[in-house]
């Protein structure tokens, strides 16, 4: 049960009007609109809210989204918002849609009849939320203006105002209990009612006991006017500058670091790889201030992640473009570049093992455990992968910006960012264009996997657009693998669109390719027999699969998608018992994998076999499996196997 929202603060003041509307909000409406400035306490009022709520409204879980994390160039990518909440609620990531409205339908079919809420943060257009509005319980949007269009749609708007000078002298004369009224109202009115301003002014009161309130109201601009102003940044950066004044250089030096680089998050990896000293120290100055926080909770062995406030972020990159030397912020920027290229590398060959590549191996021993821990680095560091491949181009580093693009295939092939996908690899085209030394190599390999986005998107046109740019460049290599890799994709587009014979000989083609290359010879005869089969000729490929499976390891996963394709080879041929052993081998494996994609192909499998044979408690095992699987990783009701 997801439980997602973020956690609470200790000291909470004066929303009594806004926690009571949003109580009766949800009693007349599905759809609620939250909006105010920013840093002026929206997202921390919802734990709160909760919190305060008699009983349990929500006990099917809470779903929470920051957009700023997806946000390019003012779009969102809510296809991969949704993805993540499907899979937050059980769902396997390889059975879902490719599509936008796929997986809009399949999250309203998923979240039917549950008592859920949904929060989506940092909401700018109305477009941005209708997709990801639930079957069933509460959708609560956040955003720093109000949405009209939501209104039409029969949303109940909720404002949240700054926080009066009252609550705000509640606050500071927590902070310092010897507090005058009149010091503590002088400061209260300084900070604006920003809850962001006041609790980085409460760390100075915290920190410097000793020094009376006037003289910290005094020093932090006393009662001038500087909070006037129609923007949220300009009201609450007076108090950030005077905070930032107070820090050691340590810790300015750290706070500069950040506004000088791409992404949202950071980590302390990255922090070291740009050059930042005695990063804990001064992490720990930005989270007592508030002015950084936790990102998201540490799961198992993935690193902690912190982020910048937004209204921070600006801050702190205005500031780095005035203060840090131009040369400074390029050398920290082109670490920075290096530290991803080597990460996301070591990633990739833990996830998807032998696959050959055109750049040169990572240096050192692997960040990650297993590959399961590096697919969740990829996906955790998916938003600043995207920016800091926008920053390497925007440089020039073109040999950077295709290593980068290379290794995200392990990314995008296992979870289908398509919009994140296709604008990386346009990217990376272009590097490898006008690399150094240009590198038709590179451009076949990116082109094909450019093309495999558009083939998950149904833009079957796109995709044979793609490839038949790559073969143009068959004269330029001499790598007959990477011809390989075009023909294979070029299958795959036969195969979808119905053209099973022109499948088998692209296929064929592909597997003369990888001549000498045991994975590539595995995976090029998996193509094959699947095509051979479906052309109706079974037994060329159970001669093909046979001599392949003796020689792939136990533990190797082509074991599984090979037995299935196997055992529908057989079971084409009339020899039931054999499939059914291949079959129920491969259902063992996916589910040990938790492959649920390929357990429910093992499962059909098994039970049309198990009709063939009359085996009607096999055939029973099945449907009841196939019923579970579909409960907890499909949503939907499994397809029927054949009769």
């Amino acid at each position: 049960m997801p439980r997602q929202l973020p956690p609470r603060i200790g000291l909470f003041v004066n929303r009594a009007r806004e926690l009571t509307e949003l109580t009766h909000a949800m009693e007349s409406s599905r759809l609620i609109s939250l909006s105010g400035l920013g840093g002026v306490g929206k997202t921390q009022l919802v734990p709160q809210w909760i919190a305060g709520l008699d009983g349990d409204p929500f006990p099917d879980g809470h779903l929470y989204a920051d957009l700023t994390d997806g946000r390019r160039d003012g779009s969102v990518d809510v296809a991969a918002v949704l993805r993540d909440f499907l899979v937050a609620l059980g769902e396997d990531n390889d059975r879902l849609p490719a599509t936008l409205n796929g997986l809009s339908r399949a999250f309203r079919s998923v979240t039917a009849g549950l008592r859920l809420l949904v929060v989506v943060d940092n909401v700018q257009h109305a477009p941005e939320v209708r997709p990801l509005v639930p079957g069933g319980g509460h959708l609560l949007v956040l955003s720093r203006r109000r949405l009209p269009s939501l209104e039409i749609d029969g949303a109940t708007c909720v404002t949240v105002d700054p926080l009066d000078e009252q609550a705000g002298v509640e606050l500071i004369r927590h902070w310092r209990h010897t507090a005058t009224r009149e010091a503590a109202t002088r400061l209260s009115r300084l900070c604006g009612g920003s809850p962001l301003a006041l609790r980085a002014a409460g760390r100075q009161l915290l920190e410097r006991s000793h020094v009376p309130l006037e003289d910290v109201v005094r020093e932090l601009g006393g009662d001038s006017d500087w909070l006037r102003g129609g923007e949220d940044e300009e009201s609450a950066w007076g108090v950030f500058d005077r905070v930032l004044a107070g820090f050691p250089d340590h810790t300015r030096a750290l706070y500069l670091l950040l506004g000088s680089l791409p992404g949202t998050t950071f980590t302390a990896a990255v922090a070291r790889a740009t050059g930042a000293e005695r990063f804990d120290e001064a992490l720990g100055d930005l989270l007592a201030t508030h002015l950084a926080v936790a990102h998201r909770p540490t799961a198992g062995r993935e690193p902690d992640r912190f982020r910048l406030h937004d209204v921070v972020r600006a801050h702190a990159r205005a500031h780095a473009e005035s203060a840090v030397p131009e040369e400074r912020r390029a050398s920290a920027l082109r670490q920075l570049v290096e530290h991803y290229v080597e990460f996301t590398s070591h990633a990739d060959r833990l996830v998807l093992g032998g696959r050959r590549r055109l750049q040169p191996a990572p240096s050192g021993d692997t960040p990650f455990a297993d590959a399961a821990e590096a697919l969740a680095w990829l996906d955790a560091e998916r938003a600043n992968l995207l920016e800091v491949l926008r920053a390497a181009a925007a440089h020039d580093w073109h040999d950077p910006v295709w290593q980068l693009c290379e290794s995200l295939w392990a990314l995008y092939h296992s979870r289908q960012y398509y919009t994140d996908w296709i604008e990386s690899h346009r990217l990376g085209v272009t590097a490898a264009q006008w690399a150094p030394v240009p590198r038709p190599d590179v451009e076949i390999r990116l082109r094909n996997q450019l093309a495999r986005a558009h083939m998950g998107l149904d833009e079957d046109g796109e995709a044979r657009a793609e490839l038949d740019r790559a073969e143009e460049l068959f004269g330029l290599v001499a790598e007959g693998w990477l011809h390989g890799v075009i023909w294979e994709t070029q299958g795959l587009l036969s195969m979808k669109q119905g053209d099973a014979e022109a499948a088998v000989d692209l296929f064929t083609r592909a597997l003369r390719a990888n001549e000498g290359d045991r994975h590539g010879i595995a995976v090029q005869s998996y193509n094959l027999a699947q095509a051979l089969v479906a052309a109706g000729r079974p037994r060329r490929a159970v001669d093909l699969l046979d001599s392949v499976l003796a020689g792939i390891p136990e533990d190797d996963a082509m074991r599984m998608r090979i037995g299935i394709v196997l055992g529908r080879a057989h079971q084409a041929l009339g020899a039931y018992d054999r499939a059914l052993e291949l079959a129920i081998d491969a259902a063992v494996r996916a589910h040990g994998r938790k492959q649920y994609a390929k357990l429910n192909q093992a499962l059909l499998l098994t039970a049309e076999l198990a009709d063939q044979v009359h085996d009607s408690p096999l055939r029973q095992a099945c449907l009841d499996k196939l019923a579970e699987l579909g409960s907890v990783a499909g949503g939907a009701a499994p397809d029927e196997p054949k009769p």
